[in-house]
C-alpha cells in the first residue's frame, strides 16, 4: 500500500513538462527512445520509488535489472534520517550560530552572533580583518551569505543595521583555502561533502565529494550553479566534474583549466577524521553530511546537514561499476534495514 502512495504521490506531484524536458536529455546523451523510456520511468516510480530526475542522474537508460536496486532513493535517505537523527537536537545544526558554538573545536574560525552582539561588539570582531562574511541563521543552498569589505571607513552603525534588518545575525572571519584547492576554483571556498553514519558507537565515513564554484559565483553550492565530482576514499579525483546548470560534464574547470581525473584534495584523510570525531559530539543525529574547507594548515567544519543529499553521490558519472551507495549503507546497517522502514 506505501508502494502505491508513493506511485502516485510521485507521478502526480511532479511536472510532465519537466519529465518530458528530462527525457529529450537523456535522448540527446544516449540515444535510448523517448517512448519506452517514458514508461521505464513510470515502471522506475512504482518499482523503485526513484523520480525522473533521479533517473536522469542515475543513468537509468543504460542501468537495468539488479544493479537498480542499489541506488539509494530519496525514500531511503529519508528512511535512515528519520530512524537515526533525533530532531531534538537538529537546532544544534539549523542554526548556523549554534553549530558554530557548539563544534567551535572544529570549525577554525572567529564568529560572532548578532543576536547577542551591539555595533561596538561587530566593531571589536572585524578589527584588523580586510573582510567578514554574513550568513542568514537557518538558510541553505548558498543563499543569504554576503561577503562584507571592512575598511577604515566603514560605518558600523550603518553596516550592523543592514545586517539586522538583512537577518544576517552571523559573522564569520573570512576562510583562506588551501592553495592547492585554489587551483581546483579560487572564486569560492571548495567545500567537502563528507557523509558519516553512527552506528552502534562507532562513525563510519561513507562517501565524499567536492563542490566548485563554476568560475563566476563566490558560492560553491550546486544551487547556486556550482560543480561537483565524486572523490575516491584516497582522497583523488577520478571522473569528471557535473555540472547542474549546463547538464555537462567536464574533465577540466572550464575556468581555471585544472584537470579533474587524478587530483589529489589535500589533508583528505584528516578531513575524514575530523568529521568522524565531530559525528560523535551528538551522536543521537547518526547520519549526517559534513561541509568542510581545507585550510592551508587543516580541515575545518562549514556546517552539517540532518538529511545529507543521496543523488551527488550517485551521478551516473561518477559512479563505479554502475552501482549506487545502497550497498555501503547496508554493510553498516545490516541487510534488512530498508526492508524494515518500508
Amino acid at each position: 500500500m506505501d508502494k502505491i502512495k508513493i506511485f502516485f504521490r510521485r507521478l502526480f506531484g511532479g511536472s510532465f513538462k519537466r519529465m518530458f524536458k528530462q527525457m529529450n536529455l537523456i535522448h540527446k546523451e544516449t540515444g535510448a527512445a523517448r517512448f519506452p523510456m517514458f514508461f521505464d520511468m513510470i515502471w522506475c516510480i512504482f518499482r523503485y520509488g526513484v523520480g525522473y530526475m533521479d533517473y536522469h542522474v542515475f543513468g537509468f537508460a543504460k542501468i537495468k535489472g539488479k544493479n537498480r536496486q542499489t541506488f539509494m532513493t530519496m525514500n531511503d535517505n529519508s528512511a535512515i534520517s528519520h530512524a537515526l537523527n533525533s530532531r531534538e537536537y537538529f537546532k544544534y545544526f539549523d542554526d548556523k550560530a549554534l553549530f558554530d558554538e557548539s563544534f567551535k573545536e572544529y570549525i577554525g574560525r572567529e564568529f560572532l552572533d548578532l543576536r547577542n552582539a551591539d555595533e561596538n561588539a561587530l566593531k571589536a570582531f572585524c578589527a584588523g580583518k580586510s573582510a567578514v562574511f554574513a550568513k542568514h541563521i537557518n538558510d541553505f543552498g548558498g543563499s543569504g551569505i554576503t561577503r562584507e569589505e571592512i575598511s577604515e571607513s566603514t560605518d558600523y552603525n550603518a553596516l550592523y543595521a543592514r545586517l539586522c534588518e538583512n537577518k544576517q545575525y552571523l559573522i564569520e572571519e573570512q576562510l583562506i583555502q588551501h592553495e592547492k584547492m585554489n587551483a581546483l576554483s579560487p572564486s569560492s571556498v571548495n567545500t567537502i561533502r563528507i557523509v558519516t553514519l553512527v552506528y552502534n558507537g562507532e562513525a563510519h565515513f561513507m562517501y565524499a565529494l567536492v563542490r566548485m564554484s563554476n568560475g563566476s559565483s563566490c558560492v560553491d553550492n550546486i544551487c547556486s550553479g556550482g560543480m561537483y565530482v565524486s572523490i575516491d576514499g584516497d582522497g583523488v579525483i577520478r571522473k569528471p566534474a557535473y555540472c547542474d546548470a549546463t547538464g555537462e560534464y567536464y574533465a577540466e574547470h572550464p575556468f581555471t583549466k585544472t584537470r579533474f581525473d587524478g587530483f589529489e584534495i589535500p589533508l583528505f584523510g584528516q578531513a575524514v577524521e575530523l568529521c568522524k570525531k565531530a559525528a560523535l559530539v551528538y551522536p543521537k543525529t547518526a547520519y549526517i553530511g559534513w561541509d568542510v574547507a581545507i585550510t592551508p594548515t587543516r580541515p575545518v567544519l562549514v556546517e552539517g546537514n540532518t538529511l545529507p543529499s543521496y543523488d551527488m553521490a550517485q551521478n551516473y558519472g561518477h559512479i563505479n561499476e554502475k552501482t549506487g551507495i545502497k550497498p555501503r549503507f547496508e554493510q553498516v546497517l545490516g541487510k534488512d534495514f530498508f526492508k524494515r522502514k518500508k
